[in-house]
């Protein structure tokens, strides 16, 4: 994670009035206090420096780590699984209260060229990266910001890195929340480009490495947020699931305690990583096991699980032993 620090965006306006119980000076009358230098006056009017008054908030709200960046949204399980776990892919936005002028479409995806941010087209159309070093504790703060300023960029021009405001907008409140949030896996990262012989120079160069890095990956059709992909020596299936943590784990436990935690013969749940606030299962799968073929045993599991999830009765010897198991495995990525 990229360091945390708290934004400081130059204000020459000062306010004066009655006290508002910090010194002898006030708050603006919105109440809000503009942030300014570290070492400058503070705005409310305190007499005393900015970092010693209302910039000890404005740093605590950068800096502070939001565990689940993306709770709220359409997709939360698939805005992890694209930020975590898969190479290439890209999600149509839908925008509150529809797109701006010159502005047709906005599409995320999970890297983009060079690792910009964000990019606009010539044509307009604005490409948002979600794969990149977040400069907040607020991956969704820094998404919005980034947007944000990619509606505004100028035609075939790249949006650059910067820490969000403190109290600036999330993606919660620039995205339409009742809009699907349907995500198309690529084989490579050719979505890059508007057409496909466009790639010169360090583009090209950068979009060749991508390419061969990527692994192949694949979002099941039959369950929500589980993605195959391939690696030379097995394949696995990486599954973001919403339950609650601790809940989920004595779901796990019992399935695999009683033996009906894998995904048929030659496959083994290997345990689970923790990524922005929620859980990943992840299972072993056989070389030879392509996509199709998880398909009906992973929807067979997910009706166990659900049939399993929210047992009251407490956990048998065997199945903390299990429990156990998985927890020393699991891992924590963000």
């Amino acid at each position: 994670m990229a360091k945390k620090r708290a934004t400081a965006v130059r204000s020459k306006g000062r306010q004066a009035g009655s006290g508002d119980g910090r010194g002898n000076g006030s708050s603006p009358a919105d109440g809000a206090v503009p942030v300014v230098g570290a070492r400058e006056p503070c705005p409310c009017g305190s007499g005393r420096r900015y970092k010693a008054c209302h910039g000890r908030e404005a740093a605590h709200a950068v800096t502070e780590l939001v565990r689940r960046p993306f709770e709220g949204l359409p997709g939360e399980c698939d805005w992890i699984a694209l930020r975590e776990l898969v190479p290439a892919a890209t999600v149509d936005l839908t925008l509150k209260g529809g797109l701006p002028e010159g502005v047709p479409a906005v599409t995320l995806g999970t890297v983009l060229p060079m690792a910009w941010p964000a990019l606009r087209r010539d044509t307009g159309v604005v490409l948002l990266g979600l794969q990149n070093d977040a400069a907040s504790g607020d991956i969704s703060r820094d998404l919005a910001d980034t947007l944000s300023r990619a509606l505004t960029a100028e035609p075939g021009k790249p949006v650059e890195s910067r820490r969000p405001a403190p109290d600036g907008p999330r993606l919660q409140d620039l995205l339409d929340l009742d809009a699907a949030f349907e995500p198309v896996v690529h084989s490579g990262f050719e979505f890059w480009l508007e057409e496909a012989d466009a790639a010169t120079g360090d583009v090209a160069a950068s979009l060749e490495r991508a390419n061969q890095a990527a692994i192949p990956t694949v979002r099941l059709s039959g369950v929500d947020a589980a993605y195959w992909c391939e690696t030379p020596e097995k394949n696995h299936l990486r599954w973001v699931m919403p339950h609650p943590e601790e809940e989920l784990l004595d779901a796990l436990a019992r399935l695999h305690a009683a033996g009906a935690s894998s995904l048929g013969e030659g496959t083994r749940l290997v345990g689970s990583f923790r990524a922005h606030g929620l859980l990943v299962p992840v299972w072993d799968l056989p070389v030879g096991m392509p996509a199709d073929e998880v398909e009906k045993p992973a929807a067979a599991f997910g009706e166990r699980l659900a049939e399993t999830l929210g047992r009251g009765e407490p956990l048998t010897a065997e199945e903390r032993r299990a429990r156990s198991g998985l927890m020393n495995r699991q891992i924590t990525l963000s």
